[in-house]
């Protein structure tokens, strides 16, 4: 009898990590620091730099990604013996047989100045994983220094990593382009921050993820190439990133046309990702060109948040409290910001064959490009959130008021559009009840407006009809997202040694689109014991 691929999932195996395959294109095709010194320092004309994981006192696998792992070849439950196997491997503590740790270097704009060399201050790649179904980057974060760690230690500590862990599986079980998870490991050791930067210094339990991903290349890898001048290895890098990630492209730096393609193609991912980071209400808190993958994937869980009262405003990081950078609003027009930062890099391979006005004129037409791109995408999947469907540039009105309304009523934002599905319209009337407890604004204020901009709605519903309109709404609007006071009450919870919560809470967010009367909690607006409270509503960098 043949076990459903449910039953595999929950079966326990064993493998003896020994007899996995690493292949290292990157570190193989890529020059190497000379170095070991692990100190940290100003590095040139190199990629990566060799290190080693630091040791740990007592690592032990706290979570474990069944799916990932299966799609990675490796036992989708892990038993006793093979959870102490792992977390020796998993931690740092073992390095196997054709696995080459490296950091890799490269700069970025933080907060829209230039900051020069950033690199792998705290993620340390194992290697490259040879699978049936392709290569997968093995990435630590949290496994120790390296020349890139500036000032810091290289560690992190469990509050942001289980953070990471249940985002970047929540992400991709949303249908959002991300790096993965496949483990979270304790340390055993303690680990001293200052949460926010006010000189309250405590040690907190450490912990590493593991990080997964066909390749974590920024683009910052290929800003820091070009501010300093080293276009050849720019040259080279464009040619190994074409290569190995973007087959059927030309890989010739020297081509400006294959240069443009590439652009081309990194602009549509990062619109479309972060188009649909507006789609589920994920705001990133720190966009900077560091921070944005060269795949378009999503990358580096920080200071993340999910909007719980609509506000276009909110950032959930600390740090840019001030200027609000990063806030939710403003993601599309940062995406392009850092776009026009990475044309400038790639324009360095122009100048080989074009002048610098035949540079600037094509690159700026690639971003223009991008530009329309993302206006149509929001518009469109606003319109989809909506239940327009492909909104018109007439539309726009109408999904803009809307947006407005639940600003000005403190519309909950997942709950808003996941409800908006349910109103229910006939020839005779249009009930607004499934919209009664979405509300943060308890006044009521908001039914004569909303009941008004419904019936537009409507209307607009009547010139394109549906009959699965719900479902098709459904399918874009989740009801269960990783809400940061979701993930407190998990780390909160496993802070004390029950880990229960947290892996209920990834159990829920495997189905974000599928609603289940016994997962009610997980669909509740924010509590007011989280308003206020670190970790809920404002978190930092610190981790």
């Amino acid at each position: 009898m043949v076990d459903s691929a449910a039953a595999r999932l929950q079966k326990p195996s064993h493998m003896d990590p020994d007899t996995l395959r690493f292949d290292n294109t990157f570190s193989r095709e890529m020059p190497a620091d000379p170095s070991r010194d692990l100190r940290p320092r100003k590095v040139k004309d190199v990629m990566f730099s060799e290190v080693a994981p630091t040791q740990v006192s007592a690592p032990s696998v706290l979570g474990w990604s069944p799916e990932l792992a299966v799609e990675l070849g490796l036992p989708p439950v892990l038993d006793d013996e093979a959870k102490a196997t792992w977390a020796q491997v998993l931690s740092g503590n073992r390095v196997l047989e054709g696995m080459l740790p490296i950091a890799t270097r490269y700069g970025g704009h933080q907060f829209g100045s230039w900051a020069g060399q950033l690199g792998d201050g705290r993620a340390i790649s194992l290697g490259e994983l040879v699978t049936p179904n392709g290569r997968h980057e093995l990435q630590l974060k949290g496994a120790g220094p390296t020349p890139y760690s500036r000032r810091a230690d290289g560690r992190a500590v469990l509050r942001s990593s289980i953070r990471e862990f249940v985002c970047s599986e929540a992400m991709h079980h949303l249908g959002i382009p991300t790096t993965r998870a496949l483990s979270l490991v304790g340390t055993g050791d303690g680990v001293m921050r200052d949460m926010f930067y006010d000189g309250n210094i405590e040690s907190e339990p450490g912990a590493i993820v593991c990080r997964v991903a066909p390749s974590f290349l920024r683009f910052g890898h290929y800003e820091l190439l070009a501010d300093d001048g080293e276009t050849e290895l720019l040259g080279k890098l464009f040619a190994y990133t074409v290569t190995h990630h973007f087959p059927g492209m030309s890989s010739d730096s020297k081509d400006p046309q294959a240069v443009l393609a590439l652009l081309r193609e990194v602009a549509e991912r990062t619109v479309d990702v972060v188009t649909e980071w507006q789609r589920v209400g994920f705001v990133h808190g720190v966009m900077n060109t560091d921070n944005l993958s060269i795949l378009g994937l999503t990358i580096d869980y920080g200071p993340y948040g999910f909007l719980e009262p609509y506000d276009p405003a909110w950032t959930p990081n600390t740090t840019d409290a001030q200027g609000r950078r990063y806030r939710y609003g403003n993601q599309p027009a940062i995406a392009l910001w850092n776009l026009e930062r990475l044309a400038e890099s790639l324009g360095a391979l122009l100048l080989s064959s074009w002048t610098v006005e035949q540079a600037q004129l094509a690159l700026v037409e690639v971003l223009n490009d991008a530009r329309e791109h993302s206006f149509t995408a929001l518009r469109r999947m606003l319109g989809k959130k909506m239940g327009i469907g492909d909104a018109m540039p007439e539309d726009e009105a109408l999904i803009l008021e809307g947006l407005a309304l639940l600003q000005a009523h403190s519309a909950d934002y997942t709950l808003f559009f996941r409800r908006l599905g349910d109103v229910a319209v006939d020839a005779t009337k249009l009930s607004t009840d499934p919209l009664n407890d979405v509300w943060y604004d308890r006044s009521g204020e908001w039914r004569t407006p909303v009941e008004a901009w419904l019936q537009r709605l409507a209307a607009r519903w009547s010139l394109d009809p549906n009959a699965d309109r719900k479902a098709a709404m459904d399918a874009v609007n989740p009801i269960y997202v990783p809400r940061n006071w979701l993930a407190q009450e998990a780390i909160d919870a496993a802070t004390a040694g029950d880990l229960g919560p947290l892996h209920r809470l990834m159990e829920v967010l495997k189905h974000p689109y599928e609603e289940r009367p016994a997962d009610a909690h997980f669909a509740e607006k924010r509590p007011e014991w989280a308003r206020n409270k670190p970790g809920c509503a404002m978190l930092s960098c610190s981790s």
